[in-house]
This record gives structure tokens, C-alpha cells and sequence, in this order.
């Protein structure tokens, strides 16, 4: 069985996006939020980073040639922007670090 044929695999990725297009959708209100909603926001945006670090990982772990196929893509897709996979992660927590040292400053 492929890597994509797995359905625990199509929910997870499916959850995975939900959940993330669901808190960007919030995420365009994050200035209105008061300081314990900029905070819930940065956890469940920690939260989703985690799981989408260990999903690639199945993904680089993975001998299917679809899933190398998908982890090349992205390399690819990174490597226009001059990232790898890893810096794009360490840019996303770096920027969630930023939210939280900004929110701490305003309490």
C-alpha cells in the first residue's frame, strides 16, 4: 500500500489543513483579539507547527515514492525562496517567538 493509500494518512493531512485554513481565517483578526486570545492563538498556531513537522517527517521517513516525490516538491518550492525545510520551520517559530515576546510586552 502507497503512502497516500493509507487512510489514516488522507485524515490526517485533511485535519491537518482544516485545521490550519481555520486559524488563518481567525488569524486575520488577531489584532482585534485582547491579550489571552493572542496567546490561545499562538499556542494552537505552535500546536499545528508541531504536527505539520511531524507529518513531513512520516513523509521523509517513508520509502514510497510518492511521499520522496512530495518531500522533493517542497525542497524544490523552498529552494526558489533560497530555504530549506528546516529554516522555513525555524522562520515559522521564530515569528511565533516574536507574537509571544510582543504579548508579553503588553501585559
Amino acid at each position: 500500500m502507497g503512502f497516500f493509500d493509507s487512510e489514516i494518512v488522507q485524515q490526517e493531512a485533511k485535519q491537518l489543513f482544516e485545521d490550519y485554513q481555520s486559524l488563518m481565517t481567525l488569524g486575520g483578526d488577531y489584532g482585534k483579539f485582547d491579550r489571552e486570545g493572542k496567546k490561545l492563538f499562538i499556542e494552537q498556531m505552535e500546536a499545528i507547527m508541531d504536527r505539520y513537522r511531524v507529518f513531513m517527517k512520516r513523509f521523509e521517513l517513508s520509502e514510497d515514492f510518492m511521499a520522496q516525490m512530495t518531500v522533493q516538491q517542497l525542497r524544490t518550492q523552498l529552494g526558489q525562496f533560497g530555504m530549506t525545510p528546516q529554516q522555513m520551520f525555524d522562520q515559522m517559530n521564530l515569528t511565533l517567538q516574536r507574537m509571544k515576546a510582543e504579548v508579553e510586552k503588553t501585559s
